[in-house]
């Protein structure tokens, strides 16, 4: 999966389940490192004032209509003309001087000091109900809890939470009775008789010495007596990677440094990993003997076209390395036999412009998963390891059925898929391996409860007949489950504990479908408590929107989420074209040329819900990051009266001048994304959408926008240029507030902690502008 403004897929809002059921020790995302560049710690104290020469709209608003005991001026950024044309078209950037690679400029680092302390001061007012708020989440969370253990090898795996602190330790204990096939029903003994607990990492003693910490991969080789895994010290994603002894704890070798969070083992004496050009981008895959120095690596291949990424994961198997080359469009697929790694990699699948294929592996069969324009729900064929050339479609292409992923066992394939903007899992039983391969045998559907719910794949034990896969909907927790695929039988072997009283049974989950401006029917996931919604056009709502990259926003479970919907309100995701909920297809016609559907999607939901008498404009409250960030810049500027409160988590909102750059990370790998503004149709098409190109002098909602400092996916500095920009030109007296977090990135803060309290800040934000908080707040 290639880095991308979002993701998952996916910002700290996508999603809750993912960070309780990923595989263990795989990244949430792509997370690539920043090349070499000088970085500098922000000084604490600095000349820069933002008393300025320059007078405008934002000099007259000293005060906001929401507090008047607010009298705190907001920052008024300097201006530096920046003069840029193409195609007869001159765009004039007063505030292009934020922008500093290097993140050391004294009056950058000046101003964004004072927009953070305008915004502390605009909401010290409400401190105390925010830390109500806060305390009130925390409450909410089982502090000392462990993941469900999952059987790997000899061994349970697991993750443990420790009361009060904000990292995991990574654990394991030995299986006592190896002889016994892997069941649904295994439960992992505690207790004085039970196999010591083994603690391989402890995250909270490696973060003491960093403002920032996050774990990117966590890989025990096959034998299980070593682990390898990346950490990231800054959140700018630059990981190194560390090798222990399982047992000991002690280093093996020296630290692999400036690599992504790819990771796999090549045996047990060997690393796979990926480093990045200087654009951010993953170019090349390196053979990493354990022992012998970094610089003694062996590149097994260099990817020199700059609309491709590189990827990396390992077959289901263990057998195989899948190394993949991918642009938006073509994906192409390299495997490494990892009892041979000295070969290198061989072509399984060639490049062909259009054509995207992943691969798995199960005896002497590769598994291919297919898309193209033809095929753009995929199709899955399988062909022989030794002649890849010839293939047997196994599930054809279906118009209204799309393959998400698949995953391979023994005797089984579990095949994820969409149908309706709705996920399914169908289970097939194999023929033995080394078995011709022909068709599929009937398959056997997982059922679910929920209208609407997420469910997602898991690392689960190949040699067994056991599927683990987690699920969730918007009023039922993050659930992990053993699914026997033989007998059908499901076994729920952890649901996250939800404290303070939460009862699912107070809540209601429902799917609407609304009509768009040309006639689509966009699908939209509510929840709201019965008890409180009383949904005659009075309740204050929160929607949310993404619509980018094909990644899907899947109905999900937050608890964080019950202070809004215990106080009335509703909680809507708007499923947007652009996004991957609907099949291919509803990707296709949200991007490029077609941009301004996923706008207008949202749009129509919002008025849909007003109209349905679900809310009111002065009780609608919108929210977006990254990617979704920019669905917040557009559709701020294309009707700025629809919302109350717009919060915008590190928006990608300078799309034009960000996409003529290719020096900056992202850019030449997504013009298939969002068009190359080099071409002169594309550059007028994105400048009529480009959220800083299109700030005008009229009334705006109140604000929230956020960034951090060290993020590699959207500069700060595009925030930060819309949120000068909106402060000299919006005519209105409502909040606008920008916080930047200096010592984090993309994900923000990386304490679990500490993002609650994110959190309780923009709940503590919509509330204060609606007028919600209580007088002892």
């Amino acid at each position: 999966m290639i880095l991308r403004r979002g993701l998952v897929a996916l910002g700290t809002l996508v999603l809750a389940t993912q960070i309780h059921c990923l595989r263990f020790g795989a990244p949430l995302s792509r997370l690539v490192p920043l090349p070499s560049r000088r970085r500098c710690i922000p000084r604490l104290s600095s000349s820069y004032s933002s008393s300025s020469s320059e007078t405008g709209a934002a000099s007259l608003r000293s005060t906001s209509p929401v507090d008047m005991a607010e009298s705190r001026t907001p920052p008024v950024a300097k201006k530096v003309e920046h003069v840029m044309q193409m195609f007869g078209d001159v765009r004039i950037d007063n505030y292009y001087w934020l922008r500093d690679d290097s993140r050391c400029d004294p009056d950058m680092l000046a101003y964004l000091r004072e927009e953070n302390a305008y915004t502390e001061s605009v909401m010290s007012g409400t401190k105390q109900f925010e830390n109500q708020l806060f305390a009130e989440i925390r409450g909410r969370i089982k502090e000392d809890d462990i993941s469900a253990p999952r059987r790997k090898g000899p061994y349970y795996y697991y993750e443990k939470n420790l009361q009060g602190k904000e990292y995991v330790q990574r654990c394991r204990r030995l299986i006592t009775d190896l002889k016994a096939e892997p069941s649904v029903y295994d439960t992992m003994p505690t207790g004085p008789d039970a196999p010591p607990e083994h603690i391989l990492l402890d995250e909270n003693i490696k973060a003491q010495e960093h403002g920032y910490y996050r774990i990117g991969a966590f890989k025990t080789s096959p034998d299980h007596k070593l682990v390898a895994y990346a950490e990231d010290t800054k959140g700018d994603e630059i990981y190194g990677v560390n090798v222990i002894d399982s047992e000991t704890l002690k280093p093996v070798g020296q630290p692999l440094k400036g690599v992504t969070s790819d990771l796999e083992w090549a045996g047990n004496d060997a690393l796979v990993y990926i480093t990045m050009d200087e654009i951010l981008r993953p170019d090349k895959v390196w053979l990493h003997k354990l022992g012998t120095e970094q610089s003694s690596d062996v590149c097994l291949y260099h990817e020199k076209d700059d609309m491709f990424s590189l990827d990396l994961h390992a077959s289901e198997s263990h057998k195989y390395i899948f190394v993949a080359s991918e642009s938006k469009t073509t994906q192409f697929v390299f495997s490494l036999d990892v009892s041979k790694p000295q070969e290198g990699l061989r072509v399984l699948t060639p490049r062909v412009d259009g054509i995207d294929t992943s691969v798995s592996h199960r005896g002497n069969h590769f598994f291919i998963q297919r898309r193209s324009t033809e095929f753009y729900n995929s199709e899955l064929v399988a062909c022989s390891v030794d002649d890849t050339s010839q293939t047997t479609v196994l599930i054809p292409h279906r118009e209204s059925v799309k393959i998400q992923e698949i995953q391979l066992f023994r005797d089984h394939l579990a095949v994820f898929e969409r149908e309706q903007g709705l996920q399914k899992i169908t289970v097939h039983r194999l023929p033995a391996e080394g078995q011709p391969l022909t068709s599929l045998q009937g398959g056997r559907s997982v059922s679910f409860v929920d209208p609407v719910y997420s469910v997602d794949s898991t690392e689960s034990e190949y040699s067994s007949n056991v599927l683990r896969f987690c699920y969730n909907s918007m009023k039922t927790p993050p659930s992990v489950y053993d699914y026997d695929m033989d007998s059908g039988t499901s076994v729920v072997k952890k649901i996250d504990t939800v404290l303070g009283g939460f009862d699912a049974s107070n809540y209601v989950t429902e799917r609407k479908w609304v009509t768009a401006s040309d006639g689509t029917q966009i699908p939209m996931s509510i929840v709201y408590n019965k008890n409180l919604a009383k949904l005659d056009g009075s309740d204050p709502l929160l929607l949310y929107g993404y619509g980018s990259y094909e990644i899907s926003i899947d109905p999900y479970f937050k608890s964080s989420r019950l202070s809004l919907l215990d106080r009335g309100f509703i909680f809507v995701i708007a499923h947007v074209r652009g996004g991957g909920e609907m099949g291919r297809q509803w990707y296709e016609n949200g991007k490029l040329l077609k941009k301004k559907n996923t706008f207008t999607d949202f749009i129509a939901c919002a008025e849909s819900l007003i109209e349905l008498k679900y809310c009111s404009k002065e009780k609608l409250c919108v929210e977006g990051r990254s990617a979704g960030g920019l669905l917040m810049g557009a559709v701020l500027n294309m009707r700025p009266d629809l919302f109350k409160v717009v919060v915008a988590g590190v928006p990608f909102v300078d799309v034009l001048t960000t996409m003529l750059d290719p020096t900056i990370p992202l850019t030449t790998s997504e013009w298939e994304e969002w068009g190359d503004p080099r071409k002169e149709e594309y550059y007028f098409y994105m400048k009529s959408y480009s959220p800083v190109d299109n700030v005008a002098a009229q009334n705006y909602p109140n604000i929230l926008v956020t960034a951090g400092l060290n993020d590699p996916r959207v500069m700060y500095s595009e925030p930060g240029k819309f949120v000068a920009k909106l402060r000299e030109m919006k005519t209105d007296n409502n909040l606008l507030l920008f916080k930047c977090e200096l010592g984090a990135g993309h994900f923000s803060k990386s304490g679990r902690f500490e993002k609650l309290q994110e959190d309780a800040f923009t709940f503590a934000f919509m509330m204060k502008v609606l007028d919600m908080i209580p007088a002892s707040g």
